[in-house]
């Protein structure tokens, strides 16, 4: 019997007469073609892929290609989701991250306690000024926050103390995991990052205390990291009078009302109507993520089998609302959302929320069980959207300008066709650009695409040259661009519709929202690999 030389998605259905021989049929094959049958990164590749003080071996390389290829085992996408985002360094040691875990957690629960101040100044609002019960309860959730800090410091086997003498010699060599400011600022922020942190495991009685010098490094912080000024929206920390022995009362009271008010005032000079803002921001997140599906729960069993008391303090607390209709599950997972993102629209100020963003941090809930980690990995995730949810649309108009070179430079025919139909600016996958296939394709399918473009852009982050890639079916180099080249490999798809059918854009578009469910991923990145491979030097 002689063998068929076609993938199984591409085999027509025939059939042969026994004893026929079954012809020969000579496909020309795309070099991406074989990730059809996909080798996801296994957990035995993941675990052998570190030396022996917990460094990735050859930066990262090997892991990268495999997940470039074909995914990740869903048994371990919450561990490498964060050396594919950059939460981790590809090059950091299992020391250096135990430290980098320690420092978000703290960093993100200084965040939340402002989330809750302001939301405690609002409630005020509404209740005649009852801030000092609020404040009470503040330094409650902070004594509990504060002792799980020092348990995470207790977990890596050593004291809080240790811990940060140690991150100090990891600061002063220049640390691109821990601190990634130029190096004249390192002794600064060690000084500032052991200040803080100690303020949070040491004394539960009071609240953090805060330093100017702490928002100036946040900024230089986020520069370095983002290569943009970040002045107009990082809101943490924020300049607190405060201090642990200033004796104002007894029962510190009016201290924790003084750092509210402070705080609140501080914002409202950061920027106009900063706390208006985050009000509205609030009433959005709420309402996006009680209408959040149940496509995530297959994903999460532990926290598909959460109990409704769980549920219900948790929705309690970050206040949900209108959540009456959802199982526990699901509020629970609505909770963490809001939670998270209006934690994100206080970190990122000049974005804030947006309607879409609860999307796009679903899949990072779903998966990891601690919200500061989720927060992170959302962060670094972001770095590369936020532009998607500016309200002048400008990331929005590159990135289809982007889609529309490469229809025009690969397929010249349909663009003069879309030119025909006034839909050369490619406004009919708008939603794909924004949410990055999110509504268009399956839960896990999306998932599959996102790693495939991180690992792309984990690999440029980490200097990976072209040469790397140039041998084998991996042929197509690393591109920050990838999603699209995706989006416009979805349309190639659809010439022969678009070109004898549809006559105007919303036949387009209409055609492009019916794609949801009916993309085979894989078949989409060998496309999109293909025009990486073909036009990269020309785009």
């Amino acid at each position: 019997m002689i063998l068929l030389e076609e993938t199984e998605m591409s085999m027509p259905q025939r059939s042969f007469k026994a004893g026929h021989a079954i012809p020969l049929i000579t496909l020309n094959r795309s070099p991406w073609a074989w990730r059809r049958k996909r080798r996801p990164l296994s957990p035995q590749q993941w675990s052998h892929a570190f030396s022996p003080d917990g460094r990735l071996v050859d930066g990262g390389l090997k892991v990268l290609k495999i997940v470039r290829s074909g995914g990740i085992d869903s048994r371990i996408r919450a561990e490498v989701w964060p050396f594919l985002l950059g939460v981790y360094d590809l090059m950091s040691s299992k020391r250096e991250r135990d430290l980098e875990r320690i420092r978000m957690r703290a960093e993100y629960e200084k965040l939340r306690r402002q989330c809750e101040f302001l939301q405690s100044e609002q409630d005020s609002d509404e209740t005649n000024g009852e801030v000092i019960d609020i404040s009470v309860e503040e330094k409650r959730l902070g004594s509990e926050q504060d002792n799980a800090v020092a348990a995470s410091a207790e977990d890596v086997g050593r004291s809080s103390e240790s811990v940060f003498i140690e991150s100090e010699s990891i600061y002063k060599k220049g640390s691109k995991l821990l601190d990634p400011l130029p190096t004249g600022n390192n002794s600064q922020r060690t000084d500032e990052a052991s200040s803080d942190c100690e303020s949070i495991v040491e004394d539960d009685s009071v609240m953090v205390k805060y330093d100017v010098s702490d928002e100036d490094s946040h900024r230089e912080r986020e520069d370095h990291l983002d290569g943009e000024s970040t002045d107009e929206y990082n809101l943490i920390p924020v300049k607190s009078s405060v201090n642990v022995n200033d004796g104002h009362t007894q029962d510190g009271k009016s201290s924790d009302i003084e750092v509210k008010f402070d705080r609140i005032k501080s914002l409202k000079e950061r920027g106009p109507k900063a706390l208006e803002d985050f009000s509205t921001w609030q009433r959005i997140i709420r309402l996006d993520a009680v209408r959040m599906n149940a496509e995530w729960i297959p994903y999460s069993p532990s926290q598909a089998n959460v109990s409704e008391e769980e549920a219900l303090v948790l929705g309690c607390h970050v206040g949900l609302k209108n959540d009456e209709h959802l199982e526990p599950c699901r509020k629970h997972h609505a909770a963490r959302l809001v939670a998270i993102l209006e934690t994100y629209a206080l970190y990122d100020s000049e974005i804030g929320y947006c309607q879409g963003m609860s999307d796009l941090l679903s899949p990072f809930v779903a998966l990891m069980d601690d919200d500061y980690e989720a927060f992170w990995c959302f962060v670094h995730f972001m770095r590369i959207a936020r532009d998607n949810f500016r309200l002048d649309e400008t990331g929005i108009r590159r990135q289809l300008g982007i889609v529309a070179k490469i229809i025009k430079t690969k397929d010249p025919q349909l663009y003069k066709h879309l030119q025909k139909l006034q839909a050369e600016d490619c406004f009919f996958v708008y939603r794909m650009v924004v949410v990055l296939f999110r509504r268009e394709l399956t839960f896990e399918q999306t998932l599959c695409l996102w790693e495939v473009i991180w690992a792309n852009q984990a690999a440029i982050r980490a200097g990976i040259g072209k040469a790397a890639w140039k041998k084998g079916k991996q042929r197509a180099p690393p591109t920050s661009d990838l999603l699209l080249y995706a989006i416009a490999a979805s349309v190639l798809q659809k010439r022969k519709l678009i070109i004898e059918k549809y006559t105007g854009m919303d036949d387009i578009l209409r055609e492009c929202n019916n794609m949801a469910g009916h993309l085979d991923v894989w078949k989409l990145l060998d496309d999109a690999h293909d025009l990486v491979a073909a036009l990269h030097n020309k785009i």
